[in-house]
């Protein structure tokens, strides 16, 4: 392996006219091919402008820092971003770190719009200053800052630069007037321009220390921003330490790929061109993170074969349509059925409570008539107590007693058989209220699917053909509701029988005509169809004749291919033995050019032949594809129309 070779490639030149990455070229390199077996980078052009290093290292690395987050760049140090030098026979990068950047063009014409000569202001920018520097573990309190002294200011300055950036060249051998508006316009202080270098000397003074406050006070809240956002774990940290084991961002991924690029960079400045541990531990990562991906995969998997089986296993046995249309139909059925028996016993409810009311009045009535009985008898025993009667008379009177009490029993048994004659006319009125409240639905339900209820079509959109049984009225004309059944429901059926046997008739006369029709568009249906089985049979001869007419210009083109090369052959033989020989050859040259200018015109004509044949049996299948559209569309706008 050459530890001497370098990279030829030109400077990127950055289109906004900043200089990016310059790469040293040997004063013999005129330009870079592309066969070219340097090693190059494929990070593509800087994001920054870097100086062009001295091309005395060995062998050197193209490879620019992705690092990009400008709260944790270095903005002067030009050694940021490259690699020590430890031993001879380490790679060297020749990133060069960052220039110093200039300040905004417009930034000359910026004015600072914070109250410096505040009081108020100042006293709440010193405080901030002061706890910022006490919790950071600088060892300063108010009286410093109340009246402050140079080496005091710049040792605070220098803290607060070094906490933004560690590798900034501060050297504490050089002036600090030397040193305080550079590092500034490093920073980007945007009101740099308004600083003058006089006032270090003595910085308490009331024209100088506002703005040296000012100054303080914007280092410290960059300070702020920047400890806020290393502690805030934001995924463009690119803290490989901080992605977690299962992500999508891009910017984790990207936190991966740099870490990978940077440690697989240390070990090929190493001289070590297998990448070996940055791959074992990218693949470990990622594994990790596939880990639950595969898992849920496995699952899911799992779930589909299930699945599978499942509908395998339905597809397989029959469906279980038909069987719950029958269940549903027969729960249909025993639905209408369990609402007629409920209606019924509804009905017998309602009577029997009726039944049940009268004989409870029955019964008070009895009971009163009881005590009129007992009271009377009471009376009677009274009297007979108080009167002398003669055995004749009570002889008499116990025989009348047995005679009404005869009487009574008979009427008894007579009101005891006309209660079971009573109920069993109930039980057959109760039978033929059923069937008719049965043959009733069944007459609602024959008027729904016919679609007779109201309103009526012309000329019977006055009449209403529903009927209802009242079994609870004592009036038999009241017992069925509605239109009579005789004079007005019966007759109007009839004519809407009449009519639909006339409609039917209709259309049956109308269902005749349309099969005729179509018997009629089928057959010429079947015409067509044949015509265009004879049309693909002529396109079929034709693609064949153009088959077998290419292959025969193919063949053709072969032959006088082969002729052709034979005829090359054959001159460049006659061109080696003229060459050799020098006699009659410029005959024979002009007679060979002149057989292979006939070859290739023949060649040529075939060509054109057979190309002739391919358009012209395309323009026929063309034809024949619009013609047999064209009949499609006529039979289907005829198929439309009827």
């Amino acid at each position: 392996m050459d530890h001497k070779r370098r990279s030829t490639m030109q400077p990127v030149i950055d289109p906004l006219g900043n200089a990016r990455s310059g790469i040293p070229l040997p004063s013999t390199v005129k330009k870079a091919t592309p066969s070219s077996s340097f090693r190059m980078s494929l990070a593509g052009p800087a994001l920054r402008s870097y100086p062009v290093p001295p091309g005395t290292n060995p062998r050197q690395s193209i490879m620019r820092s992705q690092n990009i987050n400008p709260l944790l760049q270095s903005t002067t140090n030009p050694n940021y971003g490259r690699t020590p030098l430890n031993h001879s026979t380490r790679r060297v990068s020749v990133w060069g770190g960052n220039t110093v950047l200039a300040p905004p063009i417009g930034s000359q014409t910026v004015k600072d719009s914070r109250p410096l000569r505040d009081r108020q202001y100042q006293t709440k920018m010193r405080q901030d200053i002061l706890s910022y520097l006490q919790s950071s573990g600088y060892d300063i309190n108010m009286s410093i800052l109340t009246n402050i002294q140079g080496k005091d200011y710049r040792a605070i300055f220098d803290f607060l630069v070094l906490r933004l950036d560690p590798c900034h060249p501060l050297n504490p051998s050089t002036r600090f007037e030397d040193q305080f508006v550079p590092a500034l316009k490093a920073l980007r202080y945007p009101f740099s321009h308004q600083i003058d270098n006089k006032w270090l000397a003595a910085p308490a003074s009331m024209h100088s220390w506002p703005s040296l406050l000012g100054v303080l006070h914007w280092l410290v809240e960059l300070c702020k921003m920047r400890d806020e956002y290393l502690c805030s774990a934001h995924p463009t940290l690119q803290d490989p330490v901080g992605v977690p084991d299962e992500f999508e961002d891009a910017r984790d991924h990207k936190a991966l790929a740099f870490n990978y690029c940077d440690e697989a960079y240390t070990e090929w400045l190493d001289m070590k061109d297998d990448f070996d541990v940055p791959n074992q531990k990218l693949e470990s990562r990622y594994t990790r993170k596939n880990e639950h991906v595969q898992h849920d995969l496995e699952e899911q998997t799992n779930q589909l074969h299930l699945a599978k089986a499942e509908y395998t296993k339905l597809k397989s046995s029959a469906p279980p349509l038909a069987t719950l249309q029958e269940q549903n139909g027969k729960l249909l059925k025993d639905t209408e059925k369990f609402q007629t028996i409920l209606q019924r016993y509804e009905g017998k409810k309602k009577k029997l409570l009726d039944s049940i009311a009268y004989e409870r009045a029955e019964l008070g009535t009895q009971e009163e008539h009881l005590e009129q009985l007992r009271s009377e008898h009471v009376k009677l025993t009274d009297v007979v107590k108080t009167q002398n009667l003669t055995p004749e008379e009570v002889i008499r009177m116990n025989t009348e007693h047995e005679t009404l009490s005869r009487n009574l029993e008979d009427l008894k048994e007579k009101i005891t058989e006309a209660h079971k004659i009573v109920m069993g006319l109930e039980v057959s009125v109760t039978n033929r209220i059923a069937a008719a409240e049965e043959a009733l639905d069944a007459y609602t339900n024959l008027l729904s699917s016919l679609e007779l209820f109201p309103p009526l079509p012309a000329p019977w959109e006055d009449i209403d053909l529903t009927l209802e049984l009242n079994s609870a009225t004592s009036n038999l004309l009241q017992l069925l509701t509605g239109a009579d059944a005789r004079k007005v429901v019966k007759p109007t059926l009839s004519k809407v029988a009449e009519s639909k046997r006339v409609e039917r008739a209709s259309l049956e006369s109308e269902r005749i005509r349309v099969e005729y029709e179509i018997d009629e568009v089928q057959a010429e249906c079947e015409n067509l169809e044949m015509e265009v089985s004879e049309i693909e049979k002529k396109a079929a001869g034709l693609n064949e004749q153009a088959d077998d007419l290419r292959d025969a210009a193919q063949q053709e083109a072969m032959v006088a291919n082969g002729e052709a090369a034979r005829l090359e052959r054959d001159l460049a033989h006659a061109r080696t033995a003229a060459k050799a020989n020098g006699m009659g050859v410029k005959s024979r040259l002009q007679a060979l050019q002149f057989n292979y200018g006939e070859q290739v015109e023949k060649v040529n004509r075939l060509k054109e032949d057979t190309v002739r044949a391919i358009i012209r049996n395309s323009h026929d299948i063309a034809m024949f594809k619009e013609e047999v559209s064209r009949h499609l569309k006529e039979l289907r706008d005829f198929a439309d129309t009827d």
